[in-house]
């Protein structure tokens, strides 16, 4: 049977892969990564599991308008997937929160693939560790948003974590602020060159998309 698997492997630390996405990679017959202008993170995390497979790069460059590059990766994908040949897709922290592999899993289900997702950690749950700080106590709500926030969620939950802030982080600051939450960015979480940011000006001047905004509301 032809089978497709779409990795979570994790924010960055390469032990942060589970086990089951370990075996799926080196067991393979092809690994699809997500390349942007060239580059691909998720590759760059698992290479040192990527041992005599074909790597095929699919070019979607953040920031843009991807979903023709979806439709072509998917019919790309398929068309290279002969009979009992099994791929797998390569997608930073967990696949099925705020990923690539969502779209293309889409278009993939259009087809006679079979498709299954594996799990991974994300970048939230990894500050979370790094911080030793919850996302959640007994009673808490936890809100996790894209860049945006709604101030009238703001004020039913207790901790916030958002990602990709390099577009509004003065907003988003000053909106953790005035409904009474502490923050902290991290940079990279569990990669070489994290950092943990405390200063607002300094937030403010790190322009890394691998970026987010942990928030805990003071006690």
């Amino acid at each position: 049977m032809r089978k497709f698997y779409g990795i979570g492997v994790g924010p960055g630390d390469k032990e942060l892969i589970t086990l089951k996405g370990y075996n799926l990679i080196r067991n393979c017959d092809y690994v699809f990564v997500p390349s942007s202008k060239g580059h691909s993170l998720a590759e760059t995390i698992v290479s040192d599991y990527i041992v005599n497979k074909k790597v095929i790069e699919l070019e979607f460059p953040m920031g843009e308008d991807n979903e023709e590059r979806y439709i072509d990766a998917a019919i790309k994908i398929n068309e290279i997937l002969g009979d009992d040949k099994v791929g797998v897709f390569l997608t930073l922290g967990d696949p099925m929160t705020y990923s690539t592999y969502l779209y293309l899993m889409i278009q993939l289900k259009k087809t006679d693939l079979d498709v299954e997702t594996i799990p991974g950690i994300t970048s939230f749950n990894a500050a979370a560790s790094r911080l030793s700080l919850p996302l959640t106590l007994r009673d808490e709500s936890f809100y996790l948003a894209d860049g945006m926030l709604d101030e009238e969620i703001l004020k039913r939950v207790d901790t916030v974590c958002v990602l990709k802030i390099i577009k509004n982080k003065l907003d988003i600051m000053d909106k953790l602020t005035k409904h009474g939450f502490e923050y902290v960015c991290v940079k990279r979480c569990t990669q070489e060159d994290e950092k943990l940011i405390y200063e607002k000006s300094e937030i403010l001047g790190d322009n890394d998309y691998m970026s987010l905004i942990y928030a805990r509301r003071k006690s």
